[in-house]
């Protein structure tokens, strides 16, 4: 078979390519070029600068599968690739040592002021006494997001002497002790942490993440790392709080965005910025090549990609009976996952009905891909699911049943973890999805986008003033749904609704006094 390599690869990569197939390297294609081209090619390897488009892959005939050496696909248009069957695979795990040794650089130059101090030589002086720097050891490194960059930072931290405590609703308390790891909350983090680092995915959730309100509650003298997404951290919020002398100092190797033209941390003080440098050693290069190239050579020859980065085609067996409930299993996990509140400890997927006759182990990779997706900076699909649901010490159990009650088929996912149980079923009706079982609430209703639950008591005038209070916001509800066990009682309503809801609104709901909880359900995702 023929290999377009189209940016520049470490030698060992290209070596693994031509032990099985022909290649081609051609460097520096203008995208008219490379759609003129790719249509005589099998695989084609690409960095970080080359945009594979729609318009390309229009022209890509042959194309089996798309090599990305790095850990980011933002450059390949994934759904266009999918719809053409054709395989995108990334190396995500060879950055992590690199990643790791830049975040305990950046901690380290920040305690012993190391930047300003050879700034401060290069202009001449011998200040001494004006950078005096704070030892590590001792102090308590706070690590949110523990993936693998996380826990690999955590075990160099060890080796300094810094007590560790971290936050990831996805990782068990057994897995975080095993890289000397205590797990705590997020508010523990902020007051107790001297030095705070991130390793989360950005997205909606995690955007802002260290903003204003929680620069307020951090210790005094606390340092802050991003080694990990431009847009965890607020800037603005960070130089500040710099500024005030709220903080010590905060180091940055990533920003939002790139490169960081008029972010505010350029003229902070008590900074150390890095361009991005999180992955470029030459190790993480030979690294993600050669991870990148050995998955090439995997799915040429027929067989599964370790880190596939868009779902596989179903097997014309499986795909009648299967396909119309991969998409409907996705939305159950992304749902119980937001309605729990917490990480997913054991996730239990009950398969009844006529489903319950084929191989369902692609449902319990759907459902996993749903509750992990937001919890990872790693895209999550069908082929990586249990994989990384297996590092992050989440239990799997799978049931089958051939009584589905009233139902054709359905499919139940029961998630436990610290704050509890919540139990989400759904089916396809029509070759619709819907959500038929909250908890013991029966209902039906086509999933939306984004929805709002609450839980409140059946009384007059209740879902009116929810209503009412989302209509103030300009909030339009697209459709209802309510579930009941008895008039007068505890309801569950569920409000498809085609706008963002505040923080603020989501506060006005939960203060009426008949409602007991509310949710904001994400059931689309933005990654």
């Amino acid at each position: 078979m023929k290999i377009l390599v189209a940016e520049p690869l470490a030698k060992q990569g290209l070596e693994i390519l031509r032990a099985h197939h022909e290649v081609d390297e051609k460097i520096g294609l203008t995208p008219d070029e490379l759609a003129a081209v790719i249509g005589e090619y099998d695989a084609l390897l690409v960095r970080s600068q080359v945009k594979v488009t729609a318009e390309i892959l229009a022209h890509a005939t042959r194309l089996i599968v798309i090599g990305r050496a790095g850990v980011g696909v933002d450059n390949v248009d994934l759904e266009a690739a999918t719809k053409a069957g054709i395989v995108v695979v990334n190396a995500p795990t060879g950055n992590t040592v690199s990643a790791a040794e830049q975040t305990i650089t950046l901690m380290l130059a920040l305690a012993h002021k190391t930047a300003a101090a050879d700034a401060s030589m290069r202009r001449g002086e011998w200040k001494r006494s004006a950078f005096t720097g704070v030892e590590l050891r001792g102090r308590t490194l706070g690590i949110i997001g523990l993936g693998k960059i996380g826990q690999a930072v955590a075990d160099r931290a060890r080796g300094l002497e810094m007590n560790v405590i971290g936050n990831d609703p996805f990782v068990t308390t057994e897995q975080a002790a095993l890289h000397g790891i205590t797990l705590v909350d997020v508010e523990t983090i902020l007051e107790k942490a001297d030095v705070i680092t991130v390793h989360v995915p950005i997205n909606k959730t995690t955007r802002g993440l260290i903003g204003p309100d929680q620069i307020d509650k951090l210790k005094p003298g606390v340092m802050l790392i991003n080694v990990a997404r431009g847009g965890v951290y607020d800037e603005a919020a960070v130089a500040q709080a710099l500024t005030d002398g709220k903080i010590a100092g905060a180091a940055f190797d990533v920003y939002d965005p790139e490169p960081p033209v008029d972010s505010p941390i350029l003229t902070a003080p008590n900074t150390v910025l890095t361009p991005h440098l999180g992955a470029l050693t030459a190790e993480a290069q030979l690294r993600v090549a050669e991870e990148a190239c050995e998955q090439v050579i995997d799915v040429l020859a027929g067989r599964s990609a370790r880190y596939a980065v868009n779902a596989p085609l179903l097997t014309p067996e499986t795909s009648r009976a299967i396909a119309p409930y991969l998409p409907l299993t996705v939305i159950l996990g992304r749902f119980v996952a937001q309605y729990l509140r917490g990480g997913v400890k054991t996730l239990t997927i009950d398969v009844a009905g006529d489903l319950a006759d084929y191989d369902t182990s692609q449902l319990a990779a759907a459902a996993l891909r749903g509750i992990l997706e937001n919890a990872t900076s790693e895209r999550v699909n069908l082929i990586n699911a249990g994989f990384l649901a297996k590092n992050r010490g989440l239990t799997v159990n799978e049931r089958k049943t051939n009584d589905a009650g009233t139902f054709a088929s359905l499919v139940t996912l029961t998630a436990e973890g610290d704050s509890g149980k919540a139990v989400v079923a759904g089916t396809v009706a029509n070759g619709e999805p819907r959500l038929v079982r909250i908890d013991d609430e029966w209902l039906d209703m086509a999933p939306a986008p984004l929805m709002v639950v609450t839980r409140h008591q059946d009384k007059p005038g209740t879902m009116g003033r929810i209503g009412l209070i989302l209509g103030e916001a300009d909030v339009n509800i697209s459709s209802m749904t309510l579930a009941r066990t008895a008039a007068r009682r505890d309801a569950l309503m569920l409000l498809a609704v085609d706008d963002e809801v505040s923080n603020a609104v989501v506060d006005q709901i939960r203060n009426h006094p008949s409602v007991l909880d509310v949710w904001v359900i994400r059931a689309a995702t933005d990654r």
